[in-house]
Order: C-alpha cells, then structure tokens, then sequence
C-alpha cells in the first residue's frame, strides 16, 4: 500500500469526522436546545413571613440524553423586612420517555443571599450556601413555547411553588 503524505492524510481524517458528526447531529429531530424563561414564585424564604418572587431561568439540553444543564436567579420580597436573591445552577432529569418535556426532578446548588432589615436602622446581611430539589413538568405550548409548574424544597429556604413561562430557542 502506497503511503499517503501526512497532509492528505490529516484532511482525509478532519472529513470522516465531520460527515460522520453531520450524520449524528441528523438524527436528533429537536433543534431547540436551548429555553429561557420567566415566573412568580410563592415560597418561605424568611423567618416570618411568606414572600413573593419573580425566577428567571436559562437551560440546555443535552443531546441524546434526558437531562439539561442551566441556572435559576430569583429574588424574593417578604412585604415588610427580608429581600432574598438566589442564584442556583442546576442539573435537571426528565424521565424517561418524554425527550426534554414532561415530568422532571431537578438539583440545585448555588449561592443565597438575605438582606434584612430588622431594626429599621441598618440592613443585615446573609451570604449563605443554597441546596435544594425541584420537581416539576413542562408542558410544551406548540414548538417554541412552554409553561412549566414546579415545586422546591432545601436549605436554606423551606419551600417554593410557582410556574415559569418561557420560550425553546
């Protein structure tokens, strides 16, 4: 067998691989990876009271797999003294059969932050370790679209309830 210079041979390689990644990226029939979303939220982020929030969302989905990666920022205002801000990446499961919608149960880990005013002086301020699970189900609205109802518990906070809107890009 004759050799092949070192040239041609490299541009032989570089072209199996990309028709054989080409070929791969044809079998996945949803090209919407990515969402972004928006919501209010009703959970126990104070010592006190129940609070009101508002959770933006960002995700991707994995290819050839039932999971998505992203991160959740939330704030949350108690009506009186306590502000609370979030920022929570996750990794999310969907189970099996549904491909990226339907039920879900979801891990967060990320950073909590308390600002309370408790003697109408001075704010105090928390820097805390958020952990928490999350489950839910997304429901598609057409191709783009979707609304997503979900539950949370962890710590800091005891628990959360709300839904987000959003768009699959």
């Amino acid at each position: 067998m004759k050799n092949l210079p070192l040239k041609k041979t490299l541009i032989s390689i570089v072209i199996i691989i990309l028709a054989g990644w080409n070929a791969h990226a044809k079998e996945d029939t949803d090209s919407r990876k990515m969402a972004v979303g928006i919501g209010p939220e009703w959970n126990m982020n104070s010592r006190n009271d129940f609070a009101g929030g508002i959770v933006l969302g960002f995700d991707y989905n994995l290819p050839s797999v039932p999971l998505a990666l992203g991160v959740n920022v939330s704030g949350s205002y108690n009506f009186s003294q306590t502000v609370v801000l979030e920022a929570a990446p996750f990794l999310r499961w969907y189970f099996p059969g549904s491909r990226h919608t339907g039920l879900f149960v979801q891990a967060d880990a990320g950073f909590y932050y308390i600002m309370e005013d408790l003697n109408k002086d001075d704010m105090e301020r928390f820097p805390m370790f958020l952990g928490g699970l999350r489950a839910g189900y997304r429901l598609p609205l057409g191709s783009s679209f979707y609304i997503e109802p979900f539950a949370r518990g962890g710590y800091p906070f005891a628990f959360g309830v709300g839904f987000i809107t959003g768009t699959r890009f």
